[in-house]
């Protein structure tokens, strides 16, 4: 090709119309305002689902260390359905007075975990619980010879307005050095 040729024909290429260049921008607009939303929501499911199974998995925790500390105990005191009392002996890990209680407000609720029998400050253990009743006190029947039972229900939800998302973590521990009746 000579290059007189080669010369007219790069003279007769145009560039795009105005037209053009808005009908592409406005297509590729569309197609990224929807992209966006669904980034933005796939993340805020995933945030979701994180605070719900850390919700959970510090419910399934505080039942196991709560479990540990009632069957090490020499004694327990029920005081109410939001508080117990623990008696736990030098063999334990951690000896002492330790009482496991509810504090909060409204339809949020955390499990404490407080050295003595006061209910007040404490390490949370559990959060995210829906209703301050979570223990309840089963006496032996009479005439057989069983051991008393704490029950432990742990209703979990990160957002209460949702029962769809409830997640309750129930258990009946036996109090192995409870009084047989």
């Amino acid at each position: 090709m000579s290059p007189r040729r080669l010369l007219a024909r790069l003279r007769s290429e145009r560039g795009f119309s105005l037209v053009e260049m808005v009908t592409v921008m406005a297509i590729m607009g569309v197609v990224m305002s929807g992209l966006t939303t669904v980034f933005i929501t796939a993340s805020n499911a995933e945030l979701d689902m994180n605070n719900r199974f850390q919700a959970q998995s510090t419910a399934r925790l505080a039942l196991d260390k709560f479990r540990r500390e009632v069957h090490c105990a020499t004694s327990m005191t029920f005081n109410s359905t939001s508080s117990v009392t623990v008696v736990l002996p030098t063999g334990c890990k951690s000896a002492g007075t330790v009482t496991w209680c509810t504090q909060g407000s409204g339809t949020r609720w955390g499990l404490y975990r407080v050295g003595g029998s006061s209910c007040s400050g404490g390490v949370k253990w559990a959060d995210n619980l829906v209703r301050t009743d979570v223990f309840s006190y089963s006496a032996p029947a009479g005439g057989a010879r069983v051991l008393p039972t704490i029950g432990v229900d742990f209703p979990v939800n990160v957002k209460p307005a949702k029962t769809t998302e409830l997640y309750e973590l129930k258990d009946d521990i036996v109090l192995r050095n409870g009084t047989r009746s």
